[in-house]
């Protein structure tokens, strides 16, 4: 027996993009009820990297006193050649960026973010939150939106946020395509910091680029932890292989790598893996009184480091334009969309063209290292269109 509810806004998906936007949205009034399809509100993985366009956020949320206490600050991000291990280049974190941007460059444990979003929402009043909620069905039914769970429960609500992640069920009201395969792979793993010896210093996002491969190493959780990650291109998948990106894979591809890029990479988790996929921009987000964000929106892979840092700047327009339109949502929908897509797209396109920059080989290698070694550390020409606010 289908027993429904009537509610007002209606979040799918209770990861940080889903939780952002719930604050956001009751800090303008509204209440908001968010449906998770997890039994808990978790995060898988490790480590984050959160520009300073999204502390931003997380400040005008009063989360940064939280967020303080569990991240940790790095001084510098570091890129190496990760088959000579010569030093490239860095991008200084440091007073003038901070100053610049308005925020510090901040990395931390996905799950520390997650809890710090959860427990404001339960602080509020204005949201509830509703765990085993597995959307079957949305419909738009032009003076509500029908939403239908697995368990025979449903909401008619009069405005829905699809944040249901890459394989969004929203999505699907706007458009039938499908997630886009990269080919490239995913090892994932913390270890205590006193595990991780590394030549650079501990402060730093350290990033290894190679042909086809890439190394990251950063410390997490007050410096306790070290998150490394290596990514690689499957030849398997080339092949057409039904399973690819295989541990043995893993280590044939970072063979090559200099001494401490190979030490990294043997310390890693091999007990689960994630292919990595992105989708293409849509032309529109909204239809009616519903409308998308997040990776529901604008999944894109991870070289920019702005998956849940885009996610956020969605959440923080989508609070303040409820606050300019009220319950108009088509109005605000609209807006928001007007706002967001034109930058979320860049993101979702520029990161493909990262990842190739960071794989290359032959030429376009010795190119990379040429470019990357001539620029100096203080040099923002290349990250003001990212991390600068709007109308800056």
């Amino acid at each position: 027996m289908t027993t429904t509810e009537r509610t007002e806004l209606l979040i799918v998906g209770g990861g940080i993009g889903g939780m952002a936007t719930a604050l956001s949205a009751a800090r303008a009034g509204r209440p908001v009820r968010l449906l998770e399809r997890a039994p808990a509100f978790t995060e898988i993985g490790a480590g984050l990297q959160v520009g300073p366009n999204a502390i931003r956020v997380l400040t005008n949320l009063g989360l940064y006193p939280r967020i303080k206490e569990v991240a940790v600050f790095p001084e510098r991000g570091v890129f190496m050649d990760a088959v000579t291990g010569k030093y490239l280049t860095a991008l200084d974190f440091g007073p003038a960026f901070r100053e610049r941007y308005g925020a510090p460059y901040v990395v931390l444990h996905r799950s520390d973010l997650l809890d710090v979003l959860l427990d404001a929402c339960r602080d509020n009043d204005l949201i509830t939150l509703e765990n085993g909620k597995e959307v079957t069905e949305v419909r738009d039914e032009g003076r509500t939106v029908r939403v239908e769970c697995a368990d025979g429960s449903a909401y008619d609500a009069d405005a829905v946020i699809g944040a249901d992640g890459i394989n969004s069920r929203v999505r699907k009201l706007l458009s039938d395509d499908e997630p886009v395969t990269s080919g490239y792979v995913a090892y994932r793993g913390t270890m205590p910091m006193g595990s991780a010896a590394v030549d650079v210093s501990g402060d730093d996002v350290v990033l290894w680029v190679g042909p086809g491969m890439h190394l990251i190493q950063y410390p997490i959780r007050r410096g306790e932890l070290y998150n490394t990650v290596a990514v690689f291109h499957s030849d398997a998948y080339e092949q057409g292989a039904a399973e690819w990106g295989s541990p043995a894979e893993l280590d044939a591809r970072f063979s090559t790598g200099c001494e401490e890029v190979r030490r990294g990479v043997a310390l890693i988790d091999r007990s689960r893996h994630w292919k990595t996929y992105d989708r293409d921009p849509l032309d529109r987000w909204t239809t009616g009184r519903v409308t998308l964000l997040g990776d529901a929106a604008h999944p894109m892979l991870q070289y920019l480091g702005q998956g849940a840092c885009q996610a956020l700047e969605d959440a923080e327009a989508v609070g303040r334009l409820l606050g300019e339109h009220g319950d108009n949502y088509a109005k605000a929908w609209t807006a928001y969309e007007h706002e967001r897509l034109p930058k979320a797209s860049l993101c979702q396109t520029t990161a493909r063209t990262w990842g190739e920059m960071w794989h290359t080989d032959g030429i376009g290698r010795t190119l990379r290292n040429h470019v990357f070694s001539s620029r100096s550390a203080d040099d923002y020409s290349h990250t003001d269109w990212l991390y600068l606010p709007v109308g800056a």
